[in-house]
């Protein structure tokens, strides 16, 4: 045999070769698998809809129908404390109301109070922004929006300076990143803003 023909073979081996590894290779670049970033879970945010809170306590508000009414069974809980809890966003709004009638020091103790409240997320926020407004049943409100990996990221207080002293917080149970929930996060801000424009006293 000659030279030329074995080199001619070995050429033919090494095409049939290579084609075979093409082949291989097209097939592996096919589109490949990419873990989607860890996130919330997409969820179709119903149209906001409101309830109005049932009697028995010294105030009215509209909540959401979406989201559930709960005693706040924590040990420092006064009677009037609640937690409008939404299931599907595991998304929670702390209600305090302090009944500060002819007691100045009481008073003054929950401004502070709720400042303090506030101010603690100031490690982790970029930024908070506070806005004074006057409510739709004459309520003067101060209210907060708090930005960066902060647990609570909307909230406010409104008080009569006289008798009644009110405030709302926003919590999420869950880990997920604030960015994440954005769009959550406004959903229920929205529903919060109506529930404060809502808000009157009944006692």
């Amino acid at each position: 045999m000659s030279r030329l023909l074995v080199v001619q073979r070995e050429l033919f081996k090494v095409g049939i070769g290579l084609a075979l590894w093409g082949g291989v290779a097209a097939c592996s670049s096919a589109p490949e698998f990419t873990p989607k970033p860890k996130g919330y879970n997409r969820i179709d945010l119903p149209a906001h809809a409101y309830r109005t809170l049932g009697p028995g306590h010294p105030y009215s508000f509209q909540y959401s129908k979406y989201a559930k009414v709960l005693r706040d069974s924590s040990y420092l809980a006064q009677p009037d404390w609640l937690n409008i809890y939404y299931p599907q966003l595991h998304a929670n709004v702390q209600i305090t109301y302090t009944n500060v009638v002819r007691d100045r020091q009481l008073y003054n103790k929950m401004m502070e109070d709720a400042r303090k409240l506030t101010g603690k997320h100031q490690i982790k926020a970029t930024s908070i922004e506070e806005k004074i407004l006057r409510t739709p049943n004459g309520l003067r409100a101060s209210v907060f929006e708090l930005e960066g990996e902060v647990p609570s990221q909307f909230q406010f207080y409104t008080t009569d300076s006289t008798k009644h002293f009110f405030r709302a917080a926003l919590y999420f149970r869950t880990a997920t990143a604030n960015d994440s929930l954005a769009p959550v996060i406004e959903y229920v801000k929205y529903d919060m803003m109506k529930l404060l424009n809502s808000l009157k006293y009944t006692k």
